[in-house]
């Protein structure tokens, strides 16, 4: 059973928003980061934003001031507001959570992975 469950992707117009969704598909204890990451075909899996359990965020230079990351209320969800989509957002979204505080770039970090969901930006 995959402990995370990501949704909210879909195909949308450059310029346009969609909003991503995770949620624990189980009972998890004690998760303090939780994160995005997305990995474009051919490309390294990168981190886009982070949010610890404090409510610090941090964001990649190539999405600050379009996305924002921010916890629900339900324990243990996060989600991600994307908005002015450009093409190159294309990629598949993977939302991580990790048991230690702090927002780190190695995917190494993360104890808990959803599957991913494709979001494609057409021009």
């Amino acid at each position: 059973q995959v402990p995370l469950v990501e949704s909210g992707g879909g195909l949308v117009q450059a310029g346009g928003s969609l909003r991503l969704s995770c949620a624990p598909s189980t009972t998890i204890f004690s998760i303090n980061t939780m994160v995005w990451y997305r990995q474009a075909p051919g490309k390294q899996r990168e981190l886009v934003a982070g949010i610890t359990s404090g409510g610090t965020t941090n964001y990649a230079e190539s999405v600050k001031g379009r996305f924002t990351i921010s916890r629900g209320n339900v324990k243990n969800t996060v989600y991600l507001q994307m908005n002015s989509l450009k093409p190159e957002d294309t990629a598949v979204y993977y939302c991580a959570a990790g048991l230690r505080e702090g927002i780190i770039g190695a995917t190494s970090w993360y104890d808990y992975w959803g599957q991913g969901t494709q979001v494609t930006v057409s021009s």
